[in-house]
């Protein structure tokens, strides 16, 4: 460590697109340019770009004709080639001072809060089908906050020192992690995309980042921003593939050191399954990190205020089209309060306008592809025939132009019925009306119905009931929110992860994410040492 002190992180005020602003001018302009056109998306390891004309088609969601990319998709060598640069780079960059690598990290920040903005907040719209304020908050602001605050929370773990006895000198040598990290990133968010392949790099480990396909439009502009900044060749490797093909050869391979995930739970434990069959071949331990799915819920007492109530189901299940791993999924709202809610909340429902992104009216987009489609708009279509379960508002798919599917509210009289247990992972929210009196009742079903625990919240004005709630539901979610949307964690404030099926609730956004890339080495140093192997005790007396 030098002596150097980093900028303190703020988090990155978030720019409102309003009509008559400069950033709404240059965001629309980005859109027009970039709707234009068809770019190349090319394997990159060692800062050279490879090109093996196996293509897929990067398109826009709330227009699938729209190609906006052809990405090339490595083959087995070109795989095995950026384990072996990664590797090879590891020990120029792990010898790096700490204030060079923090710089290339703080500059990107500045970068992307700066001239690159538009450009990546532009490509996540038209890439993942994100509204204007969606992508400031999401590829602009979460991104800049991770980049500031990891380098600050790297800052604080390097000063984590034991104390020494006099005539000793003890120090905690903070190492990355011997070999590589393989990242493996989702379509929803980009600043998710940025931040797991960087978080391990910021502490000197080399990443072999796998983006997800559906995302691969905006995430290319988050490594062109890192190559603007600096980084060097080799620290960072980008590579689209075939997910099964990608990781079949990095986690057989010894030099395995991490795995940083965010995706569906089933592929998380399909790797973890694989990394322990394979663990007596690695040469060391892999650390795997990862957050997965969530069936996230709003729980409301009779005394919750109904208008917050309904505003918070309305934006925390259908901003981001449903597709937040931290999105409302189900509900619990009582029945002195139902008829109220309902009210509010299919006359907000009515009001949404979903279309075209680049529309900025629009409240809403499409969902991310075909395969998100139609798993999702077969619940809709088995909802409306099955016994006990109203279709309240919404309900409306098209896949004609874009995949769009309208926000939709069921309501089922049995809690357990499958919307209500199983991810969705799109703009659904089913909704369970609970006797008023049996208030603990309900809360054991909120925390026995889903296998996961990554976000939720209580609704009510009474003091004593969000204590109890709190404590009743401490293990059903990672994230808890009291009066507020289960969804919105900002950098540094929030830190975000859930446990259960949810993942390993490393808390990005914290420094206990930071914790987990590193394999500190203890060092004692004793500046006059004995010279007689007897000890005062085995004198005479």
């Amino acid at each position: 460590m030098s002596a150097y002190r980093t900028p303190a992180p703020r988090n990155e005020p978030v720019l409102n697109y309003a009509p008559g602003s400069p950033e709404r001018a240059a965001l629309k302009a980005a859109l027009a340019r970039m709707s234009g056109e068809t770019i190349e998306i090319p394997v990159v390891i060692g800062g050279q770009e490879f090109r093996t004309g196996r293509t897929i088609d990067v398109v826009s969601p709330h227009e699938h004709g729209r190609v906006l990319a052809k990405a090339h998709l490595a083959d087995p060598a070109l795989i095995t080639k950026a384990i072996d640069t990664a590797t090879a780079a590891q020990r120029e960059w792990a010898a790096m001072p700490f204030t060079d690598r923090a710089a290339v990290f703080l500059k990107a920040a500045d970068l992307l809060a700066g001239p690159w903005r538009q450009v990546v907040n532009a490509a996540t719209m038209l890439g993942q089908s994100k509204t204007a304020f969606q992508a400031e908050i999401d590829s602009a602001c979460e991104l800049i906050d991770f980049l500031r605050f990891n380098v600050h929370f790297a800052e604080r773990l390097y000063e984590e020192q034991p104390i020494s006895s006099p005539g000793i000198w003890n120090r905690m040598d903070h190492r990355p992690l011997e070999g590589f990290i393989y990242a493996i990133t989702p379509f929803n968010f980009t600043a998710i995309g940025g931040n797991l392949p960087t978080t391990p790099a910021i502490l000197g480990n080399v990443v072999l980042w796998k983006p997800a396909s559906a995302a691969l439009l905006s995430n290319w502009y988050v490594y062109k921003l890192l190559e603007a900044a600096g980084l060097p060749p080799g620290v960072i490797n980008f590579v689209p593939g075939s997910a099964a093909q990608v990781s079949d050869l990095l986690l057989a391979d010894r030099r395995l050191a991490g795995i940083h995930f965010t995706g569906s739970t089933e592929v998380f434990q399909t790797l973890w399954r694989t990394v322990g069959t394979n663990l007596p071949s690695y040469a060391s331990y892999p650390r795997l990190v990862g957050e997965t799915g969530g069936k996230d819920f709003i729980v409301a007492h009779q005394s919750a205020d109904v208008d917050a109530l309904a505003v918070a189901m309305v934006r925390g299940a259908f901003e981001y089209q449903g597709q937040k791993c931290s999105a409302a999924s189900r509900a619990y709202v009582p029945d002195n309060l139902w008829p109220a809610v309902r009210e509010r909340v299919v006359a907000m429902m009515a009001d949404i306008t979903m279309g075209d992104v680049s529309d900025f009216r629009n409240f809403v987009g499409a969902v991310i592809d075909k395969k998100a489609y139609a798993s999702i708009s077969e619940y809709i279509t088995t909802a409306r025939k099955a016994k006990g379960v109203e279709v309240v508002a919404g309900g409306g798919c098209d896949d004609s132009v874009g995949y769009f599917i309208e926000p939709t509210l069921l309501k089922a009289e049995d809690p357990k019925y499958r919307t209500m247990c199983e991810e969705i992972f799109g703009p659904v929210l089913t909704l369970h009306v609970y006797p008023a009196a049996k208030w603990e009742e309900t809360l054991a079903l909120v925390d026995s119905t889903s296998p996961y625990a990554l976000t939720g919240s209580v609704f009510a004005r009474d003091r004593r009931v969000l204590a109890g709630a709190s404590e009743a539901l401490r293990n059903a979610a990672g994230n808890f929110y009291l009066n507020d949307k289960p969804t919105g964690a900002v950098v540094g404030q929030q830190p975000f992860g859930g446990a259960r099926a949810s993942g390993t609730n490393d808390k990005a956004g914290s420094i206990l994410n930071l914790m987990r890339w590193i394999s500190p080495r203890t060092i004692k140093e004793t500046f006059v040492p004995p010279l007689d192997y007897r000890y005062p005790f085995m004198n005479e007396e």
